[in-house]
């Protein structure tokens, strides 16, 4: 299983950026995003169970990302908006082989190469 995230740039506060995740190669699995800012831990942003009927946020991006996956593409999407500095960060997504959503990235089983995301003040 090989994954890759894609979409990352350059940014102003307040700007959008759309990340894609060629993902895990099977629609029944949940795929995660996860960032990891400069001399910070990994942190949790959300996730996308195997169906896409359901998703979760980190209280930080709540009702600015949308996670979505268009399983015919096998590909999973984070639209970003109102983006702000403290988003800037190497942005991951993950696989886990099953269908529920973790918070914790030690629950995913592949992890793709990152995409850096940089939001200017």
């Amino acid at each position: 299983v090989q994954l890759q995230a894609f979409g990352g740039g350059l940014v102003q506060a307040g700007g959008s950026l759309r990340l894609s995740c060629a993902a895990c190669g099977f629609s029944s699995y949940a795929v995660g995003w996860f960032r990891q800012a400069p001399g910070k831990e990994r942190e949790f942003v959300g996730a996308i169970t195997g169906s896409g009927g359901t998703t979760a946020y980190a209280d930080s991006v709540k009702g600015r990302f949308t996670i979505s996956r268009d399983n015919a593409k096998n590909t999973v999407y984070l639209q970003m908006n109102s983006l702000k500095p403290e988003d800037t960060a190497v942005y991951y997504c993950a696989c886990r082989m099953r269908a529920s959503i973790m918070y914790d990235g030690d629950r995913y089983d592949y992890w793709g190469q990152g995409t850096l995301v940089t939001v200017s003040s």
